[in-house]
């Protein structure tokens, strides 16, 4: 799924990245605890997450991930706009709830970790 496809499903707004919009994304994580987020996620994948600190955007790099969304309206701090830009992650932010955006995602045919419905 592109990104783009992301943005048009959660009613998003691009916070950062709008020129990567096209990427491909194959998996998707919806947590707020970067410790399962480092256990269970594959390359290539957008985390949803309502945590705002600078620990998301390092744990997103790591894990080779393309695209933060930031649900419930969260808004994430320049610090990690810089540092969003500087590893090349898209970030976008919509006002969905995580329950909402995971469904949405899912619905529209993003499974976890690459699996097929």
């Amino acid at each position: 799924m592109k990104i783009s496809t992301i943005k048009e499903l959660l009613d998003a707004e691009v916070v950062c990245g709008a020129d990567s919009l096209e990427r491909e994304v194959y998996s998707a994580c919806g947590s707020d605890m970067m410790s399962d987020v480092l256990a269970y996620v594959k390359d290539q994948a957008v985390l949803l997450t309502g945590l705002v600190n600078a620990q998301v955007v390092r744990t997103a790099e790591m894990m080779d991930m393309v695209c933060i969304v930031f649900v419930r309206s969260k808004c994430p701090t320049e610090e990690m706009v810089e540092l969003a830009r500087e590893s090349n992650l898209v970030l976008l932010k919509t006002r969905k709830r995580m329950y909402e955006a995971c469904g949405k995602l899912y619905a529209g045919g993003l499974c976890k970790n690459g699996e097929k419905r």
